[in-house]
């Protein structure tokens, strides 16, 4: 099948890197398992193996058509992962859903924000994206890397890199290395789920949209609309300097 340039298609071509992925998921016998953008099918014959209540997103039709004939049974299904009811479908299940999938990089923060939104609905989620994105869900306070996604990401779920992939096991060969990412959500913030996410969400991307200004500035139009005065310690920092629980502390200030 020749790869769509228009869906950022880089097909996996070695096994044991699939191998390596797909025993990086951590799901038990019996669960619900989602692939997201199985392509031609890398990772879904060895998941289907281990679990048999597999679900596969494909949005190519070409694909689907392919995956149909490769694996009798499988429940492949033409979606549009940016469109996906995760709770509807972890609600269909009965469970919570176990997620996996090669990314396309063009979209990858778009599908990790659906994620995060999902939260509640997914137990894990190992996903392979560029290493550039891989490194800000990791980052850590005052770093270059450290931003809205970090934030977002390590308030929603715990998130491990794991390890990269060589460019050079991809068809057609991408441009940039790729790593892969296992994100927890049962190791995410309490304090962040009693908080209401637009608010927070709306909070952090203020703040980090001008990074280099301190939070009396930057959340300025917040604080005077509401005629309220940043606590001590807060209106001088920037942030950049702030770990992912602040911002909790902060979205549950301005909305008390």
């Amino acid at each position: 099948m020749k790869p769509r340039k228009s869906l950022g298609q880089n097909f996996l071509t070695d096994p044991n890197v699939a191998r390596k992925i797909v025993g990086a998921l951590r799901a038990p016998d019996g669960a619900a398992v989602v692939e997201i953008g199985p392509g031609t099918g890398a990772l879904t014959g060895l998941l289907h193996e281990r679990f048999p209540d597999l679900t596969a997103l494909e949005v190519d039709d070409r694909a689907v058509a392919l995956l149909r004939e490769r694996f009798p049974g499988l429940d492949v299904r033409h979606a549009d992962v940016l469109a996906t009811d995760w709770a509807a479908l972890a609600r269909e299940k009965g469970r919570p859903l176990y997620v996996i999938g090669n990314l396309p990089y063009y979209i990858t923060s778009e599908i990790l924000f659906g994620l995060l939104d999902a939260r509640p609905h997914l137990a894990e989620a190992v996903v392979m994206m560029q290493l550039e994105v891989a490194q800000r869900l990791v980052a850590v306070p005052r770093t270059k890397a450290y931003g809205i996604l970090s934030v977002a990401v390590q308030l929603a779920a715990a998130p491990e890199l794991l390890f990269r992939v060589s460019k050079n096991v991809f068809y057609p060969k991408p441009d940039v290395t790729s790593a892969v990412v296992r994100l927890d959500f049962s190791r995410g913030s309490a304090a962040a789920a009693e908080v209401d996410p637009a608010l927070l969400r709306q909070v952090i991307r203020t703040a980090f949209n001008q990074r280099r200004k301190t939070l009396r500035n930057s959340l300025a139009p917040w604080t005077r609309d509401r005629g309220l005065t940043l606590p001590h310690g807060w209106d001088a920092c920037r942030a950049e300097e702030l770990a992912p629980e602040a911002f909790v502390a902060l979205a549950r200030y301005l909305q008390e």
